[in-house]
């Protein structure tokens, strides 16, 4: 119990970042929804942000995980590996992001958003700069500094969010004369309408551009170097890594580079295929708890789990891990699905609500992705990659077939459908295989009964319609504290003497 505090203490330093800047982010969303009233305006932002996912997996190309495992298994050669993944990166990212500047006015016309090539500049330009520091911050990790990185990401999350109040609200108001008249031809000067979201890319890029100040001492000890033995041994590891996250990012971000395109005119009365898009982006990021418990879970577990690697009891400590995973994300489903009308109302502006009808199921999907991730440590362990390449080409000839077949029935819905049974495909055969080369105890029926146990209880409170805030915020909470001393209950035993005697009900 003691490693899985450890565990807990490290996923939740790792997670004030994570979720303070998801939080953060997440007060954005009505920021942009408010001053972008027409949910076509926000479809270039949600299309291009989706190729920063694959992007990154490229000019990264499964370096840092290959840092963590030569760097845990020889430690007198870290600042060698560190030297060595820092260059390949350096320079793929340079190389990458110069033709993607170069070709920049061709792209938006190939993505059919004309007069928006600055913006993929300036995306370049986001990509390049989170790979070059990338390898900085897996060695803060490493070395276990989680103090300092989370400072870092702190300060940049701030420094966005600073950027795009001054930008989309100070500057624009300015600019409108609301206030401040004396200072509207600077006004009118920073904020040019034609921009629009584009300055969502620039208060990205300004404080993407701080981290080279603030990591400015993990570049320090860095040497640009070249040794061939060692980049074709990190090279052999990685590689699978690149494959997997391509696929990977392709079966997470292919609705939102499919919709705008498959989705059939008129489908949706009175919006075009970009306002759908618009409103299907700004609503997936209502699931953003779910995914930042999985960001904020893999941050401490990657170095955690590898440091156990030759540990005889690794294969117990994995199922306990998932145990607890589990339960903390299916509260979390639970908490925010209930909700989601109230969360809809505060965080989106009336023409984007229309769209939260996906929300709970791209939860759910988000879920199963976080087992999934439990789940793949086996193959990570065992040096077996290439499992973990084929599980998730799987997943993603799932997605775009499913994304083919049920967008043109469903709309955004079948986009959101087509994840879920990715997600769960995905961890099934990654369970059936691990259960053949590492077997772990997973208590199986455990976590199936939380997740169907949460799913009937989120369905039939959708029968129950309460118009009245004052009734439905009670309701809604009383049924999340039901749910939760339903699970303390089932855990009792599991759960600590002494946190066991202050709970009344559990004695």
């Amino acid at each position: 119990m003691s490693v899985l505090k450890k565990l807990a203490g490290e996923t939740a330093l790792y997670g004030v970042s994570s979720i303070l800047g998801r939080v953060i982010y997440w007060f954005l969303v009505p920021l942009h929804t408010h001053v972008f009233l027409r949910p076509g305006e926000l479809s270039s932002n949600t299309e291009l942000y989706s190729w920063v996912a694959l992007f990154n997996v490229i000019f990264t190309f499964g370096m840092e995980t290959a840092f963590f495992r030569f760097a845990n298994r020889n430690p007198e050669r870290r600042q060698e590996y560190f030297n060595q993944a820092q260059t390949a990166i350096t320079v793929v990212s340079l190389v990458f992001s110069g033709l993607l500047i170069v070709m920049a006015p061709t792209l938006s016309r190939l993505l059919n958003y004309p007069g928006e090539s600055s913006n993929i500049v300036f995306l370049a330009l986001i990509v390049a700069i989170d790979a070059i520091v990338a390898i900085p911050f897996a060695r803060l990790r490493l070395e276990k500094k989680a103090k300092k990185f989370v400072a870092v990401k702190i300060i940049n999350i701030a420094i966005n969010v600073i950027l795009n109040v001054f930008f989309l609200v100070l500057c624009r108001d300015i600019s409108l004369g609301k206030y401040l008249t004396s200072l509207q031809p600077i006004g009118a000067y920073l904020y040019r309408p034609e921009i629009g979201p584009g300055y969502i890319f620039i208060a990205n890029l300004i404080a993407n551009a701080c981290f080279l100040l603030l990591l400015r001492d993990a570049f320090k000890s860095f040497q640009f170097t070249w040794k061939g033995p060692v980049f074709s041994e990190m090279w052999v590891y990685a590689y699978p890594i690149l494959i997997l996250g391509l696929a990977g990012t392709v079966n997470q971000m292919a609705d939102r580079w499919f919709l705008r395109h498959l989705l059939p005119e008129g489908f949706y009365p009175k919006l075009t295929s970009e306002d759908a898009l618009g409103i299907y982006g700004s609503c997936y990021k209502l699931s953003v708890f779910m995914s930042l418990a999985i960001q904020s879970f893999k941050y401490a577990a990657d170095p955690f789990f590898f440091s156990k690697a030759e540990d005889k009891n690794a294969p117990e400590l994995l199922a306990l891990v998932m145990k607890w995973f589990v339960i903390v994300c299916v509260v979390l489903w639970v908490g925010v699905s209930l909700n989601i009308d109230i969360l809809g109302h505060y965080m989106l502006s009336k023409a984007y609500r229309v769209g939260l009808q996906v929300v709970p199921i791209l939860l759910l999907a988000n879920l199963f992705l976080g087992v999934y991730y439990n789940l793949a440590f086996w193959f990570k362990l065992t040096d077996k990659t290439h499992f973990g390449t084929l599980i998730t080409f799987i997943g993603a000839a799932l997605t775009v077939g499913l994304n083919l077949w049920l967008i043109p029935q469903m709309g955004y819905l079948g986009c959101a459908y087509a994840f879920l049974v990715s997600s769960i495909a995905m961890c099934v055969v990654c369970y059936l295989l691990g259960e053949k080369y590492y077997s772990v105890p997973y208590n199986v029926g455990s976590a199936l009964g939380y997740i169907f146990s949460a799913g009937l209880l989120i369905y039939f409170s959708t029968f129950v319609k309460i118009s009245s805030f004052w009734v439905s915020v009670p309701y809604h909470l009383a049924l999340c504290l039901l749910y939760g001393f339903g699970i303390l209950l089932v855990e009792r035993d599991s759960i600590p003497l002494k946190f066991r005697r202050k709970i009344p009900f559990l004695n």
